[in-house]
């Protein structure tokens, strides 16, 4: 594609895709940054696009019988709403046509303009029936109860964290890293909305260690070391037997998010796949933020030189195979660095 149509599909928010069989398509164009949230691994030769939008699966069949027609005119599929690494509504629309006898399917965030056309059309409704309103002020006041339930964990979580040198905002980026590699390996709603509040309690066992180590500011001694390690336990016996599956996750992440890919971690020397998926993903994105991030005891590293010493972790301390996963989530990963900055901002994004 040359630079002119890459900068039009870029100004335009658009994906463009050729048509490669009856279910996959070759991305076009070069790939947006909100698009990526979405493909999570799928390669830009082998898109499955109704699998990862399922508002398509019907509109494809229409799209088949256009393309068939070779028509260069455009056929809409009609707006609709996915939602983005940090909760946000995000509008879509697609449109199939052929452009030199090849099925071409356009993908376009339609963005700030398709919010403001919606609250001009609400402003002009005179109204709605009775059981409507009744059902969105449910649904307002359920959306409410779920983002106090999160910032009430996360907020508390946030008061272990200012006996040493996490910050809130940390706590928050943790959470919001994870359940974006949650979508992108194919979790259940469910599972990523667990992991977003759960991977924040990752260190919630340090309440327990002593300030004389914690706090420490030189390097702690063998036996401190020791004692220190104890906060993965403590941290699980905290959140273990409740019956509650994001605090079950929580006791997981807890005790094993210092488990090492080649056995070499800790508490249990846990190897490989044996240590479970949500604390090797905390791992990772504790380890990113932690490094590009400044503390009082260090400076920032660039995104850079942290992801060169995470790709040398990979194989002894890290998963691979999910390292590759969060490098191909980059652009999501530093959107939410840029929106969860500041330990004040701890309101939930849905």
């Amino acid at each position: 594609m040359d630079k002119l149509l890459a900068s039009i599909c870029c100004s335009l928010n658009m994906a463009v895709f050729s048509q490669k069989n009856a279910t996959h398509f070759h991305l076009v164009s070069d790939i947006p940054e909100w698009l990526v949230f979405f493909l999570g691994q799928a390669s830009a030769d082998h898109c499955s696009l109704s699998h990862t939008f399922p508002y398509l699966t019907c509109f494809m069949d229409d799209a088949e019988a256009h393309w068939q027609t070779q028509q260069t005119t455009p056929l809409a599929s009609g707006v609709w709403i996915e939602t983005d690494e940090l909760g946000n509504e995000v509008a879509l629309e697609a449109s199939a046509l052929c452009v030199n006898g090849e099925a071409i399917l356009l993908l376009q965030n339609l963005g700030e303009k398709y919010r403001k056309e919606v609250s001009h059309l609400q402003q002009l409704r005179e109204g709605l029936l009775t059981q409507e309103k009744l059902e969105n002020e449910v649904q307002k006041r359920t959306l409410k109860i779920k983002q106090r339930e999160e910032e009430i964990a996360i907020k508390l979580v946030s008061l272990t964290s200012y006996r040493d040198e996490e910050t809130g905002a940390h706590v928050k980026r943790i959470g919001l890293y994870a359940a974006a590699m949650g979508k992108a390996l194919g979790w259940e709603t469910q599972q990523i909305d667990d992991i977003r509040i759960a991977a924040p309690m990752h260190d919630i066992g340090k309440i327990g260690i002593p300030d004389r180590i914690l706090l420490k500011k030189g390097k702690l001694t063998e036996n401190e070391f020791a004692i220190m390690k104890r906060h993965t336990e403590i941290g699980a016996k905290m959140l273990q037997d409740s019956n509650i599956p994001v605090l079950d996750m929580a006791a997981d992440i807890a005790l094993c998010h210092h488990e090492k890919w080649d056995g070499s971690g800790y508490p249990r020397g846990l190897v490989g796949e044996e240590i479970p998926e949500s604390a090797r993903i905390t791992a990772i994105v504790d380890i990113y933020d932690a490094l590009v991030h400044e503390r009082v005891y260090k400076k920032a590293m660039c995104e850079q030189e942290a992801l060169t010493l995470m790709e040398s972790m990979t194989s002894s301390h890290l998963d691979p195979e999910l390292f590759k996963v969060f490098v191909g989530l980059l652009p999501v990963m530093r959107r939410i660095r840029l929106e969860v900055n500041e330990i004040g901002d701890l309101l939930v994004s849905y």
